[in-house]
């Protein structure tokens, strides 16, 4: 089976890890990159979400090669473990992408007290990159894919108030944690650039998911939500391309505060305080 996964992937089988890939994007993500050949491991919050997606998995690719993580994202010392599992699991590390994320009309804090659209959208991604920094530089070349949102360009950071504590809106924390996620992905290719580390972004468009279901409706197929997912983190034809925004496989612009040098520094120094690498 080995062999044939890896003619499928074009001799070039990888090790790629999908946070949020029980449903939706990332599920779509996992079973067509599993259906080319490469390896997946499947994140969820709990056992029963992985077990149900794994089967789904089987289901769509029978021949796949399948790991699975556990790890509540709005636990800081839960995407230590999921860290420490896919560093436990291999010595290898293809692609990572960050998908795992959050909309809600309420207000609600994480685990660790932060409120819970900026802890699992862009902290838990932020840790987790940073944690598995050493392997992916270990499997270079390999690459970080962040997925985003088109929502970002109206997105605004208050370092003043990153908890929303003064004043909550939804949508505003979701367009918040997605222009991090862009400023994250540019400021991590800019420190990996000769590390043999690409970092991009993505906005898949509207998919017709559980959590865009919250304030939209309607929208693309998660199959064709995937497809962008799918090219960043395993299509050669980006195999140098680094620090890019993208839509429908093509590179596109980001919000002109997304290149905003300041505010990325800013990020990156606030971020690692409130994850503990510093």
């Amino acid at each position: 089976m080995a062999d044939r996964k890896t003619e499928a992937a074009g001799g070039n089988a990888k090790r790629i890890l999908v946070t949020g890939s029980t449903d939706g994007i990332g599920l779509a993500t996992a079973v067509e990159l599993a259906r080319q050949g490469h390896e997946v491991i499947i994140h969820g919050r709990n056992e029963e979400r992985v077990r149900h997606a794994t089967q789904q998995l089987w289901e769509r690719a029978p021949e796949a090669a399948v790991e699975a993580v556990i790890g509540d994202f709005s636990s800081l010392q839960q995407v230590r473990r999921v860290a420490e599992a896919v560093l436990a699991n291999s010595d290898r590390l293809d692609a990572l992408i960050n998908n795992a994320a959050v909309l809600t009309r309420e207000r609600r804090a994480s685990h660790d007290g932060y409120e819970l659209t900026w802890a699992v959208n862009h902290l838990a991604p932020f840790l987790l990159t940073n944690l598995l920094l050493g392997m992916l530089k270990q499997s270079a070349p390999s690459r970080v894919i962040n997925v985003s949102s088109m929502s970002h360009t109206s997105g605004r950071i208050n370092f003043e108030d990153l908890n929303m504590e003064e004043s909550y809106d939804g949508y505003e924390a979701y367009a918040a944690s997605k222009l991090a996620n862009i400023v994250f992905t540019y400021e991590l290719a800019r420190r990996t650039t000769r590390l043999g580390v690409s970092a991009n972004a993505l906005t898949p468009g509207v998919v017709r998911t559980k959590l865009l279901h919250v304030y939209f409706s309607g929208g693309v197929s998660t199959e064709e939500g995937a497809v962008t997912c799918v090219y960043l983190a395993a299509s050669p034809d980006v195999e140098n391309v680094s620090g890019a925004y993208f839509s429908d496989c093509k590179r596109v612009k980001s919000s002109p505060l997304s290149h905003d040098q300041g505010l990325a520094e800013q990020l990156w120094d606030a971020s690692s305080k409130m994850v503990g690498l510093r």
